[in-house]
């Protein structure tokens, strides 16, 4: 292992034991461990600009005593801010340094937008004080840490497999009906193509004057005009008029009318315009007409089934590549509102169809700056516990709207599920706690969205619930750098806060 290199002690200031005492840090230390804090320690104060850059050798350990820091991570060539704080006693730097198995370099940047004064401690003084001072600490710390990291890694692998498997139980099954509904068009239209082709064999023997021909040409394309158009119809509408078209192909001698009409309906063409066909051709062509004309709309119709049966494919694998974020930035600027339909869409055969969905979409919402993947995975977490709550029957609501004393956007989720009793609500969005039964939840799937959308986007996240009506309420700042929204309960989730990646992963 590498020793960290000395930490700089340029422009020292006085450093007063008592006031390291009133850090929650330092608070429960005796009068000559802060008098050695303040030997092999000192103060400074930083002006405004960087303090250290991530990668770099981790030789200090820093505490805030005044001031503000700004922690960032590089993601591929931007720099993005993942904490923002002005609490005293918050720290960063080599506070891992007594760890000797962890790399010692800085794995984030920190930077201070105004004069901030520090406590600076060597990273080697830091190591040696917690394995001298606190030796039983440091083995129980470096157990948790590495202990939850293993645990976290695996439950998180076997998570991330199991939603896997999930949405892609859910992807090719929605696939499936739009390419079954495709094939089975694609035959029927082998079929009607080949009936037209035998009746083209009748005309060309001549049974169709040139004139009648000509007519019949024109009825065919105002045919298809009408079939392009035909209106939706109640099941009841749609047997009175095959039933009409029916009696009117009974009526003109025409066998079969059963099979014809229903072709007629689906195409909106009505007696009326049967009466306009049989003023056109003769009685002895009638038959042959009609019989080729609804060809002619069955295969217009075939066709419009196809084209609706790969758009939707089309439609489902745009969605998967938005859900997944294929091929774009983590962080960019996104609509929320393609984030939420293309999960809604990948999660559709995960609702049953005893549940409704409801979308309350303000339409004036902004673009958000957001980590887009990883709201996907919010949004799936969200909506995955609704349904299950609501145990496939109920209303599944999905709001949004825009708060613009926060400048922030407000996205919210409600179920008509039994609600979340008032004695777990606090629990809820701990790591591993879950109501589920063995084998059927994780206890991390709020947790980890907790996580997202108040570590990573500096939002928040909360819920409120009375039997019947359950609303999870995720808020995203509008701007990036925003802070969250409940400071008591960040502080809660987060004792000591914590700037460091790590130390969020281990909370």
């Amino acid at each position: 292992m590498t020793e960290p290199a000395s930490c700089s002690r340029a422009a020292q200031l006085p450093c007063s034991p008592e006031e390291l005492r009133t850090l929650f840090l330092f608070e429960k230390l005796d009068d000559e461990q802060l008098a050695w804090l303040c030997s092999h320690g000192h103060v400074e104060q930083l002006p405004p600009g960087p303090v250290y850059a991530e990668g770099d050798p981790a030789t200090c350990f820093y505490v805030l005593l005044e001031g503000t820091i700004i922690m960032s991570r590089r993601v591929g060539e931007d720099d993005i801010e993942v904490n923002r704080t002005s609490g005293r006693g918050t720290y960063a730097g080599a506070f891992n340094a007594y760890i000797e198995q962890l790399p010692h370099v800085y794995n984030n940047s920190m930077r201070v937008p105004e004069p901030s004064r520090f406590f600076v401690l060597d990273a080697r003084d830091f190591a040696t004080m917690m394995r001298d001072w606190f030796p039983m600490a440091v083995h129980l710390l470096e157990g948790l840490f590495f202990g939850q990291r293993r645990t976290q890694d695996a439950i998180g692998q076997r998570e991330r497999l199991l939603a896997l498997g999930s949405l892609s139980a859910g992807l090719t099954h929605e696939l499936n009906n739009p390419a079954a509904a495709a094939v089975r068009a694609t035959a029927a239209l082998r079929e009607r193509v080949a009936g037209m082709r035998r009746k083209l064999g009748l005309i060309a023997a001549g049974r169709f004057s040139p004139e009648i021909m000509q007519a019949v040409i024109q009825l065919q394309e105002r045919a298809v005009e009408l079939a392009a158009k035909a209106p939706a119809l109640t099941p009841l509408e749609a047997s009175d008029r095959e039933d009409a078209i029916s009696d009117w192909l009974d009526g003109h001698g025409v066998a079969g009318g059963w099979d014809l009409a229903p072709v007629y309906v689906q195409a909106g063409l009505d007696t009326a315009w049967l009466d306009h066909v049989a003023a056109t051709v003769d009685g002895a062509t009638l038959e042959p007409a009609l019989r080729w004309l609804g060809y002619t709309v069955e295969t217009e119709l075939l066709m419009n089934e196809i084209e609706d049966s790969t758009a939707r494919i089309s439609t489902l694998v745009g969605a998967a590549k938005q859900y997944s974020q294929l091929d774009r930035a983590p962080h960019q600027v996104v609509n929320v509102h393609e984030l939420l339909d293309s999960t809604l869409m990948m999660l559709g055969g995960k609702i049953p169809p005893g549940i409704t969905v409801v979308k309350d979409y303000d339409t004036a919402l902004p673009p958000v700056p957001a980590y887009a993947g990883e709201l996907n995975q919010v949004w799936t977490n969200l909506i995955d516990n609704a349904v299950s709550a609501m145990n496939g029957t109920g209303t599944l609501t999905v709001r949004t709207s825009l708060d613009a004393d926060r400048n922030q956007a407000v996205i919210e989720f409600g179920d008509t599920g039994p609600g979340v009793p008032e004695e777990i609500r606090g629990r809820i969005f701990e790591p591993f706690f879950t109501t589920k039964p063995v084998g059927e939840g994780t206890g991390l799937g709020l947790d980890i969205s907790w996580r997202i959308v108040v570590n990573k986007h500096h939002g928040d996240l909360q819920v409120e619930s009375v039997p019947g009506d359950t609303r999870f309420r995720v808020r995203l700042p509008l701007a990036d750098g925003e802070p969250g929204t409940d400071p008591e309960r960040d502080a809660a989730r987060q004792p000591g806060p914590a700037t460091e990646p790590e130390k969020e992963e281990n909370r």
